[in-house]
């Protein structure tokens, strides 16, 4: 893994459709949803790093379409353990 990607928006449809989006723009692994609460949602991917900044820019376009994006993160080349700390 040489990056990390993440969305978050506020409900699960716009966070379907940015996922959805990751997933067909760029040749990313799709991580895990994490329910932070309060009808907030992110979704994680990794992959290369210009795979992962294509895919969250189509993921932050899709989610805007059907709801709200509250924001978007990309991490690369992540310190080794922090994908294991936080997703696993």
């Amino acid at each position: 893994m040489n990056a990390i990607g993440l969305i978050e928006t506020k409900g699960l449809l716009p966070l379907i459709e940015a996922t959805d989006a990751m997933a067909k723009a760029a040749n990313v692994e799709i991580v895990r949803r994490v329910d932070i609460g309060g009808a907030y949602v992110t979704a994680v991917v990794t992959g290369d790093v210009g795979s992962v900044r294509a895919a969250v820019e189509a993921g932050c376009n899709a989610a805007s379409q059907v709801g709200e994006l509250v924001g978007s993160h990309i991490i690369a080349r992540p310190a080794e353990g922090l994908a294991q700390a936080f997703f696993s």
